[in-house]
């Protein structure tokens, strides 16, 4: 059991004991509710600490891998979902409403998927399911092989329009 723990459950038996034997029941309440409100301030913090400390070791810096979307106007591709592929195994399945397209409209970025990887290649193919040009279904692919080293790697699929051919473009980038 972590120190915090330990001592937030000491604090609050001395408190139990402490009021046992009170003889002013207003201050004792008020005493104990300073207490409390104490105790639950540092189980926010305990909280948190361990919230962290969980991302930390489920998604190591050394092998992270993160994948984000936006989308750039977005006048010839009106997008319903995302299906992500890493190693041929299916890491994200993703089906939009209408208020998060108009917010990646807005300048928005999705992270996709986060998640470790060793070092090594590896390919990564996103499926993007949706209105094209003329309100027809659309699906489109975009496949990158990248290279994972040490340390965290982050990439951008990036849906932007092609104003010379009137059609939607998938422009995957990595972030160094």
């Amino acid at each position: 059991m972590p120190t915090r723990v330990r001592g937030a459950l000491w604090l609050l038996m001395l408190l139990c004991a402490g009021t046992a034997g009170a003889t002013d029941p207003a201050a004792d309440f008020k005493s104990v509710d300073q207490d409390v409100q104490s105790l639950k301030k540092q189980l926010i913090d305990l909280n948190r600490d361990l919230f962290k400390l969980e991302e930390e070791l489920l998604y190591a810096a050394s092998t992270q891998v993160a994948v984000f979307l936006s989308v750039d106007v977005g006048t010839f591709f009106a997008l319903d979902s995302v299906e992500l592929k890493l190693d041929d195994k299916d890491v994200t399945d993703y089906l939009y409403t209408e208020r998060e397209v108009k917010a990646l409209h807005r300048g928005g970025v999705q992270r996709l998927f986060l998640g470790n990887l060793k070092a090594g290649e590896h390919e990564l193919i996103a499926f993007f399911t949706g209105k094209g040009p003329h309100e027809r279904d659309y699906r489109r692919g975009t496949t990158i092989k990248f290279d994972k080293a040490i340390g965290a790697k982050y990439i951008e699929l990036k849906i932007s329009d092609r104003a010379a051919s009137l059609q939607p473009e998938f422009v995957v980038r990595q972030w160094e």
